[in-house]
Parts: structure tokens; sequence; C-alpha cells
């Protein structure tokens, strides 16, 4: 597995016009995004013949991070429909430092991070060859459309569960606990998500739960008093951007995401701590029982033969610091 590699130094973006170039790339890239082996990668498996359980029920939903019990066994119809196909098509993020992203100081124009090991981890167990993959690139305000569209077969890219996102997609079982947090300048006198956001130009993506607990806190009268949270944007790194333009004085988003953000800009740092607690799955089509089971066995597997630590090791371990092991799973 890739985490398991001599780790290599990574230098930062460059800058705000290496940054800026980065981000107008994205649709591009998107585009042109390469694949490992032969196909077009268009193939998902929201075609006929899935199975037709359902994994939740959101309006019962109390505990979200519960999902099916594993198993091993690949003759359901969604996994048949992978094997069949040959290759395993996953959407991912492109420029989330450390998770998914594309190193600009390589020549290799590989993706790479922990999601990108833990898609590469799936296609190993599924298919027997890690490389029988397509990525597909997919902005954070469209994982579910993607989902339900049957573009991927599944979205591995710091997404976190919820019981809202539970009635339009599956999740595995958590793979990562992070929380929200405040991202700001270092010179500034934002001090977390407290009354120091005042007056504040807040960004966050849209479709993310930072912007729905702002959107939510908004409503409820909690949030800091004229605290301006109209600026969302399709992908999480555009935040950093228009932080580092001027055009908003915070950041709010996972703590793990604004810790590689932190490593790219020395300029800015994680402001507080994190005020909410929440967890990484990996997304999948409501139905596709089997699917989320067999994905459940490799996060299984994942977690006890010591892949999940040391992907941690290599990605994340030098801006999260070390790691007590990866969540506990929780099954219905």
């Amino acid at each position: 597995m890739s985490a398991r590699r001599t780790r290599i130094s990574l230098r930062g973006w460059g800058g705000v016009a290496a940054m800026a170039v980065a981000c107008a790339l994205t649709a591009v890239f998107a585009l042109l995004l390469p694949l490992t082996r032969g196909g077009d990668g268009s193939t998902g498996v929201g075609g006929p013949g899935l199975a037709t359980g359902v994994q939740a029920r959101a309006d019962t939903c109390t505990d979200p991070e519960r999902s099916l019990k594993p198993s091993g066994d690949e003759s359901g119809a969604a996994v048949e429909a992978i094997k069949k196909r040959g290759y395993l098509v996953v959407g991912v993020d492109q420029n989330s430092y450390h998770w998914g992203y594309r190193d600009p100081n390589k020549k290799s124009s590989e993706l790479e991070g922990f999601d990108i090991d833990l898609a590469h981890e799936i296609a190993q167990k599924i298919l027997g060859d890690r490389d029988l993959i397509r990525f597909r690139a997919i902005p954070t305000n469209q994982r579910i459309p993607a989902i339900k569209n049957g573009n991927v077969d599944m979205v591995v890219r710091t997404m976190t569960i919820s019981c809202d996102r539970l009635k339009d997609v599956a999740f595995s079982t958590a793979y990562f606990q992070t929380g929200q947090q405040v991202l700001a300048p270092k010179t500034s006198s934002i001090t977390g998500y407290d009354k120091s956001l005042a007056g504040k130009r807040i960004c966050t993506a849209a479709g993310s739960t930072a912007f729905d607990r702002l959107d939510a806190d908004r409503r409820a009268g909690t949030l800091a008093p004229g605290a301006d949270i109209s600026t969302t944007v399709p992908n999480q790194l555009d935040c950093l951007v228009r932080l580092q333009l001027g055009e908003v004085d915070a950041v709010v988003t996972d703590s793990a995401l604004a810790a590689g953000q932190a490593a790219q800009d020395p300029t800015v740092e994680l402001k507080g701590t994190p005020f909410t607690k929440e967890f990484y799955g990996v997304a999948m089509k409501r139905g596709t029982d089997d699917l989320v089971r067999r994905v459940n066995k490799v996060l299984e597997d994942f977690r006890k033969d010591g892949g999940w630590q040391d992907s941690y090791d290599v990605w994340l371990k030098d801006g999260l610091g070390a790691a007590s092991g990866p969540p506990a799973p929780k099954y219905k």
C-alpha cells in the first residue's frame, strides 16, 4: 500500500498566485483526471439489479455513525457489478492537502493522501489490485449528486456522516474523527468560534456541514452578531484563496482539512478548538447494502492490520500530532 512507502518531504504551493492557479485548474482537472487503466470511468453502479434494502431512515436517525455489519461476501448485485466491470469508480478531492491532492512539486500526476490510500485499499480488497480504480474529481457540493446519479460507486472525500445526508446516501462506518474549527491569519484578532467573529466575513464550502452549522446558529441567534456567512465556494480550497486575497476574514471547515491548509500557508493558523464532533465515512448509493457491508469489512481490516495507522503517520501526523487510532466502528 502507498502509505507504507518512505515519506517524501513536501513544500507549500508557493503563495497566493499558485493557489489561485490551482483553483482555476480544478474544473479542467475534473475533466482530464487521468485513468490508471483502460475505460472512461463513466459507469457507476446505479443501474438496474441493485439490492433494494435501505441502510437507514434519516427521520428516525439518532446515531448516524451506525452502519451495516461488515461482510466479506461478494455475491451481492452492487459488488458483482463492480467486479464485472473490472474497476472501481471513486469520487475524490484533488486539492485537499494530505487527503486527496496533486503535489505541484512532483513530476508525477498521481493523486495522493489519506483518502486516496483508503480508496486504493478498497480496490485491492474487492478487485485484487489497488490500481483497478478510476478517480473522478468532485467538488464538495457535487458529492451527493454524483452518488445518486450513479456517476461513481462511492465517494471517499472527507465526507462527514450526518442524519441529513442519510436521506440521500448510505455510509460506511466512521474512518476518521474531526470537528469544525476556525482558520484565520495569525495576525487576526479572531480567537475561535466565539464573539471575536462579530462583523467578520466567513467562508465555507457549499453543501458542507460547516455551512449547515453556521446557518443553523445564525437562524438560532447564537452566531456572533454581524458575522457574514454569505461567501460559499464549490471547493474548500477556494476558501483559503479567498482568505489569502483578503476577501474574507476567516474560514470554517473540518479541523483536519484546516490543519492541511495551515501547513500549506504558514501565515494562517487554527483558532480556538473544534466546536463540533464529526466523523468521516465512505458514501455510497442507498440500497447498495452489499457494497456497504463489503466496504465496512475493508475498513475493519484496515484498522486491525495497521494500514490506517501507517497512512495516518505518512500524511497527517505532522499536522495533527500523534493519533490514538481510528474511531471504533458502530454497527446496527
